[in-house]
């Protein structure tokens, strides 16, 4: 049994080696990752890392700015794409592959299917987004199989509801687009207008909307007290479940559902079962942001883990630069306890800002004790965006995209941290700064050792925090314990700004819980930086004294 490490990995930054980072650049100039350039050295040193699965990020065609009609792809108007790229969530062909990603563009399918092959024969194995709930206002796919109807297509847009539709109309209002007069010469017409994406029933939707989007129809009439016709089953339903069926059969290993929470959780309950049935070892990433629904996408929907963002990722962001106090993690995993194995832990994504910026706290090296606790304190999935491992600062002003903390999706761009590692396709990290190098190589440590040791990727665990006394302060510190038959670890972290001396107490009952024996004296081990700790007591309410480091942790094991 391993424990789930995914690596968030997005094409367009990720190998993309061009330095010219020129605000609002077209791809000319400022260039875009291939799927090319994720070479077998790329692939063995995100699996070095100690990755399990690559999360695959906006390799399915969407809508951009750049024009590949030359090449039979239908031009997107600007004035419904944000920035120059495009974002990755407004798929334009569920069926097709991002021509930004692809060196021969006729052959991208052919391409992704061999990075598909390398990920598998690195032994990864692969996530890909599901964008299920809305897709770009322009969508049409030239690459669907022979006898699929496109999206739309058997619509009948003169009603505003019906479960016959794939998509929500607006009859006699036309769609406007802020950005209506922009650019010279660009007009965008939408009679009748459809519902934006983010469940906006306005024909004239906000910057702040998914304008880009429309949203799909799962046969929920919302302007009918939100009544469910599920029966027959929605046409929308078919549509998706044959998309999902058609890149499980890629070779997709787990999709990662995007706003999962907006769809209907019938829908998953009732299109997770029908994937598996064909490829039993499929899993499903749902993101959902509302604690209340966890339970029923869980068992009614039928998801394998939800995102944990709300809960467990708010909270380590509050300790670590909010002064947030370390005592209240308890409370975060308790609120979960029911369900813990089926929640993914992360401290990034794509979403969120880099845990470096400005708007986080500042240096990579100062999330070490949260990572930590995201890693260590259950056997469920973590997830790690790529450039977290090298502290990217996300703070370049790169377009549609300005200074806020994230690495764009919206936008052509190199990111400074991935070109240094990748050393123009090497790999070898020369270029990094020896700051970068020892975030990364913490990273290396703590993710290899999370399928090492079998007490953290299937061990139970016991929380320390509520015994502990004066000598460990609760407010910046935190303790826990992972045990798996002989293999005792301990956890020991410090999200103070200096170094602290910390007296640790394991209770008797802990001793009790994970079945363990009492020691007069132990050697313990640092998993992180091999120290060893000579005769240290291992016995109910009797202090372990250690020295930790500001903004780090201990992963002791016991020897």
């Amino acid at each position: 049994m391993s424990k789930i490490i995914i690596y968030q990995l997005f094409p367009r930054t990720f190998t993309n080696y061009c330095e010219a980072r020129v605000k609002d650049g077209s791809i000319e100039v400022n260039g875009c990752g291939k799927l090319n350039q994720i070479t077998p050295t790329a692939l063995k040193e995100i699996k070095k890392l100690g990755a399990t699965h690559i999360w695959y990020t906006g390799i399915i065609e969407h809508a951009t700015e750049t024009d590949y009609s030359q090449w039979g792809i239908q031009r997107d108007n600007p004035m419904v794409v944000k920035g120059k790229a495009g974002s990755p969530y407004a798929i334009k062909d569920y069926y097709d592959i991002d021509p930004d990603l692809a060196e021969n563009i006729p052959h991208r399918m052919q391409e992704a299917e061999a990075l598909f092959a390398r990920t598998h024969k690195a032994g990864l194995k692969i996530v890909l987004d599901f964008v299920a709930n809305h897709v770009a206002r322009q969508y049409h796919s030239d690459s669907k199989p022979d006898g699929v109807a496109d999206l739309g297509e058997t619509d009948h847009p003169e009603w505003a509801f019906s479960p016959l539709n794939n998509f929500y109309y607006m009859p006699n209002q036309a769609f406007q687009t802020y950005k209506l007069g922009e650019a010279e010469g660009e007009k965008y017409e939408e009679f009748p207008a459809k519902v934006t994406g983010n469940d906006c029933f306005t024909a004239v939707p906000s910057k702040e909307d998914w304008y880009e989007t429309v949203k799909l129809n799962y046969g929920v009439y919302y302007q009918g007290g939100m009544e469910k016709q599920f029966n027959p089953i929605p046409n929308t339903w078919l549509k998706m479940r044959d998309i999902l069926l058609f890149w499980a059969g890629k070779g997709v290993d787990a999709f990662r559902c995007d706003m999962a929470e907006m769809v209907p959780v019938e829908f998953w309950g009732w299109v997770i079962p029908q994937v598996k049935e064909q490829y039993p070892q499929t899993q499903f990433i749902a993101e959902v942001y509302n604690p209340q629904m966890y339970r029923n996408f869980i068992f009614a929907g039928k998801f394998d883990f939800l995102y944990d963002k709300v809960g467990m990722y708010d909270y380590l962001r509050g300790v670590t630069s909010k002064d947030y106090s370390a005592e209240g993690i308890t409370s975060q995993w308790q609120a979960t306890e029911d369900i813990r194995p089926y929640m993914l832990y992360f401290m990034e994504n794509h979403d969120e800002q880099r845990i470096a910026s400005g708007f986080f706290c500042g240096r990579g090296i100062c999330a070490e004790p949260a990572m930590i606790v995201t890693t260590l304190l259950g056997d469920n999935p973590v997830l790690i965006y790529a450039g977290q491992e090298l502290g990217e600062l996300g703070m370049d002003s790169e377009g549609f995209s300005g200074v806020d903390g994230r690495t764009t999706i919206f936008d052509y761009w190199g990111v400074r941290s991935l070109q240094a590692w990748a050393n123009k396709g090497s790999f070898d990290g020369a270029l990094l700064t020896e700051e970068q190098k020892e975030l990364r190589h913490f990273y290396q440590k703590l993710l290899t050792l999370a399928n090492k040791e079998k007490a953290i990727s299937e061990g139970l665990m016991f929380d320390l925090e509520y015994v502990q006394g004066e000598q460990f302060n609760k407010h910046k510190q935190y303790a826990f314990m992972r045990k798996k038959d002989d293999d005792i670890i301990l956890c020991v972290v410090n999200f103070d700004a200096r170094t602290e001396h910390v007296k640790v107490i394991i209770p008797r009952a802990a001793f009790t819980y994970l079945d363990m024996q009492e020691r007069e004296t132990v050697t313990l081990k640092d998993l992180l930086t091999n120290k060893t700790y000579k005769n240290i007591p291992l016995l109910p309410d009797t202090p372990i004294e250690l020295d930790i480091e500001a903004w780090k942790g201990l992963v002791l094991k016991v020897l």
